[in-house]
């Protein structure tokens, strides 16, 4: 099966595009650390850990402790697909990530960001 070249990214390249991305937009970087440990199930320190070690993209979600349970909830339009039609589960859960820092980045309040 043929592996994306998104999955050998290191994760800890790509979570200061996601900072940058919710600070441009007045959003904080601790705003993102709490969507990222809410849908991964990482702590603060698991998190700076990952970033830490340089893993990939798929390690990182592979270490995860648990993808939320409510992360099925999320819906809508990643780099013009949907989100919930993406077959392979981690290319799903990374445009998962993608989708909630979109969704903070256009002013969404943080309770209907993490679907409680």
């Amino acid at each position: 099966m043929h592996k994306h070249r998104i999955f050998a990214i290191k994760f800890a390249s790509v979570y200061p595009l996601y900072v940058q991305k919710a600070e441009r937009k007045n959003r904080t970087k601790k705003e993102v650390d709490q969507i990222i440990c809410w849908l991964t199930g990482y702590d603060q320190a698991g998190l700076q850990r990952q970033i830490g070690q340089e893993n990939d993209i798929e390690t990182f979600f592979a270490q995860a402790p648990a993808m939320h349970p409510n992360s099925s909830l999320i819906r809508g339009v990643v780099c013009g697909i949907r989100v919930e039609d993406i077959e392979d589960p981690l290319m799903r859960k990374i445009r998962y990530l993608d989708k909630l820092i979109d969704e903070l980045a256009k002013g969404k309040a943080m309770e209907k960001i993490l679907r409680q």
